[in-house]
């Protein structure tokens, strides 16, 4: 499993029993979550900038919109755990730039 599946998975998978994380795990989860939101905002408004459509190639905003909400969720769901649940381990789809018309 690579390190940003397990993010996404919930950040740990040694143990199904979650410990509470540090004040300064904490603080640096939410720095990450801040920057993911920023890192967000940024891809909207590129993507509002972005080439005409139709074009051959052009990055698909709106799947890595998609990996951000994930690895949002996993970051969230181990600073706010509810129980010991199984967590949904999709892997991301790191795939960016695609061919073909714009949908």
């Amino acid at each position: 499993m690579t390190a940003l599946a397990m993010i996404v998975a919930g950040g740990i998978a040694v143990s199904p029993v979650v410990e509470a994380a540090t004040a300064s795990e904490q603080t640096n989860i939410e720095v990450m979550i801040r920057q993911l939101n920023a890192l967000e905002d940024s891809a909207r408004r590129s993507s509002a900038i972005a080439g005409e459509p139709g074009q051959r190639y052009y990055f698909d905003y709106d799947r890595l919109a998609a990996d951000i909400q994930r690895i949002r969720q996993g970051l969230q769901a181990y600073l706010t755990p509810s129980r010991a649940q199984p967590r949904d381990a999709a892997d991301l789809s790191g795939q960016y730039t695609t061919g073909g018309k714009r949908q």
